[in-house]
C-alpha cells in the first residue's frame, strides 16, 4: 500500500477543499489556457494544476519541484474561470497555494530577482527614482551602446526586463483634485498605481479629464500606495494584506467610486474583502472599484472624427477577473470614423501577467508572438489595451518586429477624438 504523507498545506491561508472538488474534470478549460495551448501538457493545464492542488492537499504528494514548476508557469490569467461550467475560483486556489510554497521556501523563482522585483515595483516612490535613472541610461546614449555590444545576452531575464522599457516619459502627475466639468454626478477616487504613473502618466492624466467631463469630481491623493496586485498574483499574501489596509487609509472614504485604469490593480482591489474578512473598511472600498470605461461608458462626451482602424485586445484581469468585456468596445465604437476591427483570441494572455514576462521569458515570447501575428492580421493601425502590462509587452513585440502599430489604452484613444479629433497633445490633456 502507497503511503500517505501529511497535507503539504499547512495554517493559514490553504486551498479551499470544497472549491477544489468543484473541479468535475470536464475539459473545457484546455483550450483557453495559454500554456497549454503552447505546450500541450495536462498538468500545464487547469485541470492538471487543479489535480495537483489537490493531491498536495490530500497528502497524496508533497511540495516537489514539479510541482512548484507547474504552478510557476500557469499565467493567472483565468480564463479557465470563465469558461468554466462548474464556477471553480481557480485564481484564489492558485494564489493560495502559491502562498504555501512561499511561505514553506520552495518557489523555483529566481530569489534575486524576486527580491528586486518586489523590492521595487511596489514601491511607486523607489520605482520611479530607478525610471529616472532608466530615462537618462536611455537619453544618454547608453542603451543603445549595451545593445550593440549584446552585452545583456547572459542574463536573459535582466535582457527581457530592459527590452520592455518604452521610452521612459518625463514625470506629469495627475492633479490632486480635477473638478466635475458641467452637470456633477458625484465624486470619486482614482488609483494612479505603480507603474501607470511612471511609464503612463498621460493615461492618469486623460483618465482624470475624461471623468471630470462625465461629470465626476476626480480625488488623486499623492500619498496613496501599491494595491498589492502583484502579490497576490505571487502569493505573497501577507504582504498584500498590508498594502490594502494602507491604501484603505490613503484613499477618501467619501466617494461613489474608486476608479481604476489598470486591469491587473482593479481585480486585486475588486477581491480585498475575500483576503481580508471581517475588515469593514477594506470591504467597502472594494465594492466601490470600477474599472474607468464603466463609469464613462454611459457618460456624454464631446467626442470628435478620428479617421483610424482600431482593434481591442483584452487585458486578463479586465476580461476574466472583472468580467468587463463589452464597456471597453462600445466607448471606442462611439467615436466617430473610428473603425473597431475584433481581434481574433482577443482573450488569449499576451505574456506579460504582471511580472511573468520577466521571470517566464521564453513562455512569454511565445505568447506575445501568437498575440501580435492576430494583431497584423486585423489590418489595423492602433492596438488597444487597458493594462499597462499588456501594453508594455505588445508595444515591446511592437518595436522588434518594426512594425507601424501604436499601442494606447483606451482613454487614449478617446482623448485623442476630444475636441474634433485634435491630436493627442498638451492641450487635449490640460497641462
Amino acid at each position: 500500500m502507497a503511503e500517505t504523507l501529511a497535507p503539504a498545506f499547512t495554517g493559514a491561508d490553504v486551498p479551499d477543499m470544497a472549491a477544489l472538488r468543484t473541479c468535475v474534470h470536464c475539459g473545457i478549460c484546455l483550450p483557453v489556457c495559454p500554456t497549454y495551448r503552447v505546450l500541450g501538457e495536462e498538468m500545464d493545464s487547469p485541470r492538471g494544476r487543479l489535480y495537483l492542488i489537490r493531491a498536495a492537499a490530500e497528502g497524496r504528494i508533497g511540495l516537489t519541484p514539479s510541482l512548484t514548476r507547474h504552478l510557476d508557469l500557469c499565467l493567472g490569467c483565468r480564463a479557465c474561470e470563465t469558461a468554466c461550467p462548474s464556477g471553480v475560483p481557480f485564481g484564489s486556489l492558485l494564489e493560495t497555494a502559491r502562498g504555501q510554497v512561499e511561505r514553506q521556501g520552495r518557489s523555483t523563482t529566481p530569489r534575486l530577482l524576486g527580491r528586486l522585483i518586489f523590492a521595487l515595483f511596489p514601491r511607486p516612490d523607489r520605482l520611479g527614482a530607478a525610471l529616472g535613472a532608466l530615462g537618462l541610461y536611455q537619453r544618454s546614449g547608453l542603451q543603445r551602446l549595451v545593445r550593440a555590444a549584446g552585452v545583456l545576452r547572459v542574463a536573459p531575464r535582466l535582457a527581457a526586463m530592459e527590452a520592455l522599457l518604452p521610452v521612459v516619459p518625463r514625470r506629469a502627475d495627475v492633479p490632486v483634485l480635477t473638478p466635475a466639468r458641467g452637470t456633477r454626478r458625484g465624486r470619486v477616487a482614482l488609483l494612479t498605481g505603480c507603474v501607470q504613473r511612471h511609464l503612463y502618466p498621460d493615461v492618469n492624466r486623460a483618465t482624470a479629464r475624461l471623468l471630470s467631463l462625465a461629470g465626476w469630481d476626480v480625488v488623486a491623493p499623492p500619498a496613496q500606495g501599491c494595491c498589492g496586485g502583484l502579490d497576490l498574483h505571487a502569493g505573497r499574501l501577507d504582504e498584500l494584506r498590508l498594502r490594502a489596509r494602507a491604501l484603505t487609509a490613503a484613499l477618501p472614504d467619501d466617494v461613489d467610486w474608486v476608479v481604476t485604469n489598470a486591469a491587473g490593480c482593479g481585480s486585486a482591489m475588486r477581491e480585498y474583502a475575500h483576503w481580508l474578512p471581517g475588515d469593514a473598511g477594506v470591504a467597502r472600498l472594494a465594492g466601490r472599484v470600477r474599472d474607468v470605461s464603466q463609469l464613462l461608458v454611459d457618460a456624454e462626451l464631446p467626442l470628435g472624427r478620428l479617421g483610424a482602424t482600431v482593434t481591442y485586445h483584452d487585458a486578463c484581469h479586465l476580461v476574466h477577473g472583472q468580467k468587463v468585456r463589452n464597456e471597453p468596445r462600445a466607448l471606442l465604437a462611439r467615436i466617430p470614423g473610428l473603425r473597431l476591427v475584433e481581434l481574433a483570441d482577443s482573450e488569449l494572455c499576451c505574456g506579460s501577467a504582471g511580472i511573468y514576462n520577466l521571470l517566464e521569458p521564453a513562455m512569454a515570447e511565445r505568447l506575445l508572438a501568437m498575440k501580435i501575428e492576430r494583431i497584423v492580421q486585423t489590418g489595423a493601425r492602433i492596438v488597444v489595451a487597458g493594462n499597462p502590462g499588456c501594453l508594455l509587452q505588445i508595444a515591446k513585440g511592437v518595436r522588434e518586429r518594426g512594425l507601424d502599430l501604436e499601442v494606447l489604452h483606451p482613454v487614449q484613444v478617446l482623448a485623442r477624438a476630444l475636441d474634433q479629433g485634435r491630436s493627442f497633445g498638451e492641450q487635449d490633456l490640460g497641462r
